[in-house]
């Protein structure tokens, strides 16, 4: 089996990637596990060049094919904000909860709240080759927070088809429909239409 390391340093990105690809028999280790202990720098404007950064830089430092995402939240009314920025929307020391506080006050009394969540999938694979996929998950912003699953802006989104925030939803729910999901599910197809058996 392929054995590849997760090059995001959030747990809460670790545990959802980990479920959903051991599903897929893909064998995920943190970067922890193999020693890595850095900050890579997300110089990047887009979601696919975050990514990317990351993914060749824990490739190179651990000899193993690494995954990394660079994802957020994009509001229409808010002209996709706050997209590559999501993680640090309203100030690098705000909590999730407050970031999700944050979010809201932008919105008051706007009826506009459709929004998406967007992930970039990138592998890097020592040899250099790469691979990308990418999922969404469209949905609505709530008029306030609700749940305490996931992380991140899950308790302020409420993903199409549904009547809760996906913060309410349970790993098993979320992991049908979240945009992480999506694009790893495209990038797993990808693997195995590039025929690598016996590889991952």
């Amino acid at each position: 089996m392929k054995k590849f390391v997760l090059a995001t340093a959030n747990q809460g990105k670790v545990k959802e990637m980990r479920s959903i690809l051991s599903a897929f028999g893909i064998e995920c280790v943190s970067r922890d596990e193999v020693g890595i202990d850095i900050e890579v720098e997300e110089t990047g404007t887009t979601f696919l060049e975050n990514a990317t950064l990351k993914a060749t830089k824990i490739s190179e430092l651990s000899s193993l094919a690494a995954i990394a995402d660079d994802s957020g939240l994009m509001v229409e009314a808010l002209g996709g904000e706050p997209g590559v920025y999501s993680s640090s929307f309203g100030g690098d020391d705000l909590t999730d909860y407050e970031r999700c506080l944050f979010l809201l006050k932008n919105l008051e009394n706007m009826e506009q709240r459709r929004a998406k969540f967007v992930c970039t999938i990138v592998c890097v694979f020592p040899d250099g080759d790469m691979v990308t996929a990418v999922g969404e998950c469209h949905g609505t912003i709530s008029s306030e927070p609700a749940g305490t699953s996931g992380f991140g802006y899950d308790p302020v989104f409420i993903p199409d088809g549904y009547d809760k925030c996906m913060a309410e939803l349970t790993s098993e729910e979320k992991n049908k429909i979240s945009h992480r999901s999506i694009a790893l599910q495209k990038f797993r197809t990808i693997l195995a239409d590039r025929d690598w058996k016996g590889e991952f």
